[in-house]
């Protein structure tokens, strides 16, 4: 066993393929683009590539683009989200997940187009259904973006 061997609990990354399985949220909702690293329901790194072509950039603001905070929490949650569902896989069920809070939300510098937000996902503690996440968005190696979120699991159409 090498030392860059993964460790047992590593799920790798997703598609987009992949995340549209596991997230119910579609275009032009969808804030991720793929996930490069998950480690089992531990940790995870979602990317947004944000385009000029976003819709929201024709109201936000149109001389000068500015992706909404809430969108960059949203992408939190749905990197969050995606790596639950993959790591809960397996018991036949179809699951989502809802957001339930967040918490210490700061925005600390703007990302536009041509950005690549990078959501970077840790778990706090997860409780049976109910998970809590510390999040961070990165923009060329500067947070733009934290938030502490709260989200809860349940069967899809229940």
């Amino acid at each position: 066993m090498t030392d860059n061997a993964p460790t047992s609990t590593e799920l790798g990354a997703m598609s987009i393929a992949e995340i549209l399985k596991s997230l119910p949220h579609r275009y032009p909702f969808l804030m991720i683009d793929k996930i490069i690293k998950i480690d089992g329901d531990e940790t995870a790194i979602g990317i947004k590539n944000v385009t000029f072509n976003e819709p929201i950039f024709q109201g936000h603001f149109p001389e000068n683009p500015i992706f909404p905070g809430v969108l960059i929490i949203e992408g939190m949650a749905q990197t969050a989200g995606a790596i639950v569902i993959k790591h809960d896989a397996g018991g036949g069920k179809k699951n989502i997940v809802l957001m339930l809070g967040v918490d210490k939300a700061k925005f600390r510098k703007p990302a536009g187009p041509g950005d690549t937000i990078e959501f970077h996902i840790a778990k706090i503690q997860r409780r049976r259904n109910v998970g809590r996440y510390e999040a961070k968005a990165i923009v060329d190696g500067t947070i733009i973006a934290e938030a502490e979120i709260t989200a809860m699991i349940i069967e899809a159409n229940s």
